[in-house]
């Protein structure tokens, strides 16, 4: 089921299950970023929410340059929550490209930070979080990993917004 637009969160604060297919524009002007139209908490921080996808943007414009075009966001993000810690997300790719290293390779190419890494040994501490998270949660406070058949990724208990070249073209 897809839908065209990013409807209103159910009672549980959670979107109804399908994939959005979204413009980075539709995206900025959805409830994602602007919160719920009924109920909306007066702690909803919308110039954060607005400042994260910013930096997705720049990840998903490096990965079009190389090739991938489907990129699914998930996690708290994409919940009735004021203010998510980040962006989680995956994108679908070639399992050769991540397999031989070409992947992070390529896109360190075009990150001038080098944050392109899934190297576990690659976690850093951050203050106040249990977990240790990757360079590129410390630039840009999004975590989007690769995935293709065979190898589990993404959090598929949340429904994911889906963002794909082509839709997302029209907002560059």
């Amino acid at each position: 089921m897809t839908h065209e637009i990013i409807p209103n969160f159910q009672e549980d604060g959670l979107l109804p299950v399908a994939d959005y297919s979204v413009t980075f524009a539709q995206f900025r002007n959805s409830i994602l970023i602007n919160g719920p139209s009924s109920n909306k908490s007066p702690y909803w921080d919308s110039e954060w929410r607005s400042f994260l996808v910013s930096n997705l943007e720049i990840l998903v414009n490096q990965l079009w340059q190389i090739g991938p075009l489907d990129v699914f966001i998930d996690g708290s993000f994409v919940e009735d929550k004021d203010h998510p810690n980040d962006i989680d997300g995956y994108f679908v790719c070639d399992e050769k490209f991540v397999r031989n290293n070409r992947l992070s390779r390529d896109l360190n190419l075009l990150d001038e930070h080098k944050i392109w890494t899934w190297d576990p040994g690659s976690r850093r501490p951050y203050r106040g979080y249990p977990k240790k998270q990757l360079p590129m949660w410390h630039q840009y406070r999004v975590e989007l990993y690769p995935h293709f058949s065979g190898l589990m990724s993404g959090n598929r208990s949340h429904p994911p917004l889906l963002s794909s070249n082509d839709a997302l073209a029209n907002s560059r």
